[in-house]
């Protein structure tokens, strides 16, 4: 998606943020909606209909920033935050921003690490009010300055909000440029890391920006510790910094038997299937996790490989699967609905999640609600999810360990109702936890009490 018209391409002599002014001006307009039966008039609000709200003041507005909102390609992203959206709104006056790095619409120019596709509004989630806000970018150039960029075209639209508090979930630009508005603005920010925008490595240049981003920061909210510990190290205040772990709607997922899931499926009965939900990116772990299965192909020929998801390693993945030779053991499903998840996962015998790295993955939650145990990487929150009633853990690209465990895991007998056990954290936890931190920042912005 270019947002220059075609009167303004790159070389030309007019000025490309000018041009790119008018047009994210006009997408941002098409893109104001509340995706209940269609799209509505922005100014309209929903506030909840239960909850606590006298622990800071009636009618708290809360605006969230995220870049992480719906699409064509990827129309479950950024689910748990709509999840904790929905909730809060239960307890607070809430509206969503999405601002969205607005690339060239030249394929060359766009960029490569991530599924990008245009934004359309009805892929909002049903029940927020919501806002699209494009920026201009360009892939590496303008990666220094997107924060500052994305500052200024937030600045107008939370003018007009006036929300009480923000809460930006993505530290970078998309948090920083909240955090910039905010204090342009003198609204508190609360920053929330999700995972892969707070990594355990890093360039100077993204060291610096986090390190600036978290230290300014209101508040700071992670949701695995090993985030939390991350966001210290960088310079986060310890009074500043919580983790809420994400939580689940126990409805969409529950205990059901494994015969009933594979026959609505078509799946052989008596077969091992090994499942992977997400992503198909090289930080997932796919190609380790396909190597640990090809080495239980022998002694287990009735093991299977279910990959569901999309992502740019599917090619490399079955060309893989060939050249090793099972490439019959393994079926790609691409995308799949909510109740597809479900049915799949119960079907199964495992989930495996060979992650290098995570935030607070709702896939392990999903399955374990399903009553299927859990096969991943000791990373993120995962080891604050899993213990050894419900799954096995191993180290971030260790094949082998992977393999035995994968082994272990199909030849163990489980407790369905002890695993479903482990995972009973509702989104409305998840919101009232958001909302005490809300509240607590309101009122320290505000010492002269949040009703002034």
């Amino acid at each position: 998606m270019w947002i220059a018209s075609h009167a303004c391409p790159l070389g030309s002599g007019a000025r490309w943020w000018g041009c790119i002014d008018v047009r994210c001006a006009n997408m941002e307009k098409l893109a104001v909606a509340r995706s209940v039966g269609g799209a509505v008039d922005a100014g309209q609000s929903t506030e909840g209909s239960s909850g606590d709200k006298g622990l800071c003041r009636d009618n708290l507005r809360i605006g969230i920033v995220t870049p992480l909102c719906p699409t064509r390609l990827e129309p479950y992203r950024g689910r748990p935050i709509s999840q904790t959206a929905l909730a809060l709104q239960r307890k607070a006056d809430v509206e969503m921003f999405y601002p969205q790095a607005a690339f060239p619409r030249w394929r060359i120019f766009q960029p490569r690490k991530f599924a990008y596709s245009d934004v359309d509004s009805r892929h909002f989630p049903p029940g927020l009010r919501a806002r699209h806000i494009p920026y201009p970018a360009f892939p590496l150039l303008s990666r220094p300055y997107n924060g500052k960029t994305c500052s200024r075209y937030l600045v107008p639209r939370l003018k007009e909000s006036k929300p009480d508090v923000i809460l930006a979930y993505w530290l970078y630009p998309e948090g920083y440029g909240a955090l910039l508005a905010g204090e342009k603005l003198g609204i508190p920010v609360i920053l929330g890391a999700r995972g892969s925008d707070l990594p355990a490595h890093l360039d100077p240049l993204t060291e610096r920006l986090l390190k600036e981003s978290l230290q300014r920061a209101s508040f700071v909210l992670t949701v695995s510790e090993e985030l939390r510990e991350r966001a210290l190290r960088l310079g986060a205040a310890a009074g500043r910094v919580r983790t809420v772990r994400n939580g689940l709607d126990s409805a969409e997922f529950p205990v059901s038997g494994r015969y009933s899931a594979r026959t609505a499926l078509d799946i052989d009965p008596d077969a091992q299937l090994a499942l992977f939900i997400g992503r198909l990116h090289p930080v997932k772990g796919l190609e380790e996790l396909l190597q640990a299965v090809g080495l239980l192909v022998p002694s287990h020929p009735r093991l299977n490989l279910i990959l569901i998801g999309e992502g740019p390693l599917e090619e490399k993945l079955r060309s893989q699967a060939a050249r090793e030779g099972f490439a019959g053991r393994i079926r790609f499903l691409g995308q799949q609905s909510q109740p597809e998840v479900a049915r799949w996962i119960a079907a199964s015998d495992l989930l495996c999640l060979p992650s290098h790295s995570e935030g607070c993955p709702n896939v392990v939650l999903e399955a374990l609600a399903c009553g299927r145990p859990v096969v991943a990487s000791a990373v993120g929150a995962v080891p604050d999810l899993v213990n050894s009633d419900c799954g096995i853990l191993v180290p971030p690209g260790d094949v082998p360990r992977l393999s035995e465990a994968i082994r272990e895991a199909l030849g163990r007998r489980w407790d369905e109702a002890v695993i479903a056990s482990q995972s009973s954290r509702s989104w409305d936890d998840v919101a009232a936890e958001t909302y005490q931190v809300c509240c607590g920042v309101v009122e320290r912005h505000a010492p002269a009490g949040c009703g002034a």
